[in-house]
């Protein structure tokens, strides 16, 4: 009977180790199945990055990464410079524009008759009056420096270049 009994107590301990192996094989194949799916996957990262087996050397990965780098600095530096420049011109561009149209005599005619001021961020430039008559159509230009000019200007250029000057600088 003892030696039943330990027939049977081997049986019962080797079926539990059976079944404690057969988890753990269990848990290895899963645990191996998780690995080759993370291998694949970051092989496939690596195959981009080394351009699919062109690449050799990561090292020549990094070196052609800063030649990248520094023409695009060249490169970036370059549309800094042109942006300055173009700044520099654009401050000597008519930047602010006025325009009054009126009639400079009454009961003839409509508001033929305009006023247009073209000025720069110093506002500077000039002022053009055309005045239209029932002879014809006169045309005047003064020049304009910080907002003001040497010649004397009729009530309706002064209001072109306030207006000029009040539209270069918005104030909503």
């Amino acid at each position: 009977m003892m030696v039943l009994s330990v027939i049977r107590l081997a049986m019962e301990t080797l079926i539990f180790l059976l079944i404690a192996f057969g988890v753990v094989i269990l848990a290895l194949a899963i645990f191996n199945a998780f690995l080759v799916f993370y291998f694949y996957k970051t092989n496939k990262k690596f195959d981009l990055l080394l351009e699919k087996g062109k690449i050799k050397d990561l090292k020549e990965i990094l070196f052609k990464q800063i030649d990248k780098t520094k023409n695009q600095e060249e490169i970036i530096n370059k549309i800094i410079d042109r942006i300055k420049n173009l700044e520099n011109i654009s401050e000597k561009t008519f930047q602010k524009i006025g325009v009054i149209r009126f009639n400079p005599f009454d009961n003839l005619g409509g508001n033929q008759s305009f006023v247009i001021a073209l000025l720069d961020k110093q506002n500077n430039g000039f002022v053009i009056s055309s005045l239209f008559i029932k002879d014809g159509n006169r045309v005047y230009a003064k020049a304009v420096q910080n907002g003001n000019s040497e010649h004397s200007l009729s009530n309706e250029e002064k209001e072109a270049i306030t207006r000029a000057i009040g539209a270069g600088n918005p104030k909503s």
